[in-house]
């Protein structure tokens, strides 16, 4: 047996995917090849992911940066930090999880009929790109609720905008092929969470 083979039959088919999603594209990747990079049959994948959208959510899940998480546990409670502390954590994160999905999730736009049908599935699993804002936008509905932003703050905006900007930072990191540096990534974040920040904090 190789070493590759004593592995985790689930583990195996995660590598295997999540290498397959970054080079091939999720349009292209299908559960028959991520089978046979991971050294198992079809049939032992459905045992432990029932389609190929599922992995998609799972590798999301476990093998990127923990964004849901995160906030989750910043909505609960913020353990003390500012507002602003915590957004810079956030928009750190976030950045970090676009740069890791463009290259996974981009070969869907080219084909409008396997957009249709991963969109179909993310609605099945109650799965999708929404979350994350939800999320987001959850986390300071959670401050507003606190006093720690203005009680005319629109959560849901803001969340809106630095989720965009994230983005739009990942991506033109990846159309451009120069990735973020941790000093840089740092920079922006607290650049554009001060932006944000001074919509919505509390009037003096």
């Amino acid at each position: 047996m190789s070493s590759q083979q004593a592995r985790p039959t689930r583990q195996r088919i995660l590598d295997a995917a999540e290498q397959l999603m970054r080079n091939v594209g999720l349009a292209k990747v299908t559960t028959k090849e991520i089978a046979q990079a991971a050294v198992c049959s079809e049939a032992a994948l459905y045992k432990h992911f029932v389609s190929k959208e599922e992995l998609f959510v799972v590798v999301l899940q476990e093998r990127l940066p923990p964004v849901g998480t995160l906030l989750a546990e910043l909505t609960a409670d913020p353990g003390g930090r500012s507002t602003v502390e915590c957004l810079v954590d956030v928009a750190r994160e976030v950045t970090e999880f676009y740069a890791s999905t463009v290259p996974i999730t981009a070969s869907l736009f080219a084909e409008p009929a396997l957009l249709r049908r991963h969109r179909d599935a993310m609605r099945a699993l109650d799965k999708g790109p929404q979350k994350l804002l939800d999320a987001l936008a959850g986390f300071l509905y959670a401050e507003r609720r606190r006093g720690r932003i203005g009680p005319d703050a629109d959560p849901d905006a803001a969340a809106a905008a630095l989720l965009g900007a994230c983005f739009q930072r990942a991506f033109l990191s990846h159309f451009w092929a120069v990735p973020d540096d941790s000093a840089a990534l740092d920079a922006f974040a607290r650049g554009v969470v001060r932006t944000v920040a001074e919509g919505i904090r509390p009037a003096l």
